[in-house]
């Protein structure tokens, strides 16, 4: 079951967020960038008086008349959710080391040579798209500075439809990532339970009963408050990760003698191509919580030099673990590499699995939780009201794990929707709306070939998935 869970989720291993929604507070129209002054990008006053840097001082809190925006805006700045590069970048890895990165052996398996090109042209792409969707954040000013005029995806994409549909816009990119999150931590108990029953076999247990146990676990993300929290779990969850893939690895060392390069083919199959394209593109995915995080950095300058340290090492990574463990089993390469460990690597590597998922379910719980808040309860900061709708959310992804059928193919197929969209279409799409006239012949070519991507990886996946659905319900 988790090998169809990791082959079918498509885009959805974007593990999304979206932090903070100021409503009221950002100027979503160019024309009022002029109001900016140069003093207000950089600077910003707290309740005390001290100059803070970050989401609340980017050149719009000055101006805002609402009570309500200055009071989110201390109130943001008074629990310390401003994060370091370091914390940004544990989120953005915990992001794109998923355990899709398990599958890629064996797309390696499908798509041979041409594999491992893709992992590396799918960092670059990811890598850039991340960047201009950050750009659509900011316009100029009179002086020619960048002034940061939007904070989240949705402001984003309300400034491309504000006239023909002002609020349209928006509510599809809303409704795109609270789906895509909340099936993004559905997954996470699935996975678990899965593992569980895997790792303790002579238990009479059902994998129902083992997600039940691992959300259990999951109970205290109820007090989970500030991105900072989050931001330290996504650092233990790359870690786990790490001593995962170095399990792997250092097995795969001590096979060397059995390691092959005529097993690397230059030719592949049509269709388990674009099963390797799905698998390989998504493992990177990251855009769809970048805008609130960059808002959120102390130093959000160095949001670009972030990316692309991450999807360096990301792209380093991934390139060794799947190539060393396909040349060490061949066409024996199963769909979760972890099925081909000895029985005693599998157990310590599959428990290592478990720790990793129960870290990352944080991450896109506390994305849906603050996109969902601020449009239920806007203007109120009740904690039992937090805590009721995080409780509700927490039962809701334990019920629909229990009670779902086929939910792998069902996250396969919307994923391969929802991710291809929020991860290449859109941006590219924005990019071109709002910065068409200042972009140079070559980046508009760039924008063009993303937009395109993204309608190919979209049909593929969705083709894919259906197929798989039609299978199961045989």
């Amino acid at each position: 079951m988790f090998s169809s869970l990791l082959n079918n989720s498509g885009g959805s291993s974007s593990q999304l967020m979206k932090m903070t929604k100021w409503r009221g507070c950002l100027y979503t129209d160019e024309e009022n960038v002029h109001f900016a002054r140069e003093d207000e990008l950089n600077k910003g006053h707290d309740e005390g008086g001290e100059e803070t840097t970050g989401p609340a001082s980017m050149g719009f809190t000055a101006h805002s008349q609402d009570p309500e925006c200055h009071s989110q805006v201390h109130l943001l700045n008074a629990q310390g959710a401003l994060i370091t590069t370091w914390e940004a970048g544990w989120n953005v890895t915990n992001a794109i080391q998923g355990i899709f990165v398990l599958g890629l052996p064996y797309a390696i398996l499908h798509s041979g040579y041409s594999g491992l090109l893709l992992i590396i042209l799918a960092a670059v792409c990811c890598c850039y798209t991340g960047k201009i969707l950050i750009a659509c954040l900011y316009e100029e000013n009179e002086d020619g500075q960048l002034v940061r005029v939007r904070g989240t995806y949705e402001d984003i994409a309300n400034a491309c439809c504000r006239k023909l549909f002002p609020k349209l816009g928006g509510r599809v990119v809303n409704v795109t990532q609270v789906t895509e999150l909340i099936m993004t931590c559905i997954l996470y108990l699935v996975v678990s339970g899965n593992l569980l029953s895997h790792s303790f076999p002579a238990l009479p247990l059902t994998e129902k009963t083992w997600s039940v146990i691992a959300f259990v676990g999951l109970l205290p993300c109820v007090f989970i408050k500030t991105l900072k929290i989050v931001s330290k779990l996504s650092l233990l969850c790359s870690l786990v990760h790490f001593v995962i893939i170095f399990v792997v690895i250092t097995y795969c060392l001590t096979q060397i003698h059995r390691w092959s390069w005529s097993r690397l083919s230059l030719s592949v199959q049509f269709e388990s191509f674009l099963v390797a394209v799905g698998v390989i593109i998504f493992s990177y995915t990251s855009q769809i919580f970048l805008p609130t995080l960059e808002g959120n950095m102390k130093n959000p300058g160095e949001c670009r030099s972030m990316l692309n340290w991450t999807h360096f090492l990301a792209c380093v990574f991934k390139t060794a673990f799947a190539l060393a463990a396909f040349l060490t089993w061949g066409e024996d390469t199963k769909e979760v590499i972890t099925d081909n460990l000895p029985s005693s690597l599998q157990t310590l590597v599959n428990l290592c699995l478990l720790f990793k998922a129960l870290l990352s379910y944080p991450l896109p719980f506390f994305a849906v939780i603050e996109l969902l808040h601020a449009y239920i309860w806007p203007s109120h900061k009740s904690h039992w009201l937090a805590v009721i709708l995080k409780s509700s959310l927490l039962l809701l992804t334990l019920l629909m794990a229990l009670f779902v059928p086929h939910f792998a193919l069902l996250m396969g197929l919307t994923g391969s929707i929802t991710g291809a969209v929020v991860s290449f279409l859109l941006p590219s799409l924005f990019h071109l709306k709002l910065k068409w006239e200042k972009l140079m012949f070559l980046e508009k070519c760039a924008d063009i070939s993303m937009f395109i991507l993204g309608i190919l990886c979209c049909v593929a996946g969705l083709v894919c998935s259906v197929k798989g659905v039609l299978k199961a319900l045989e």
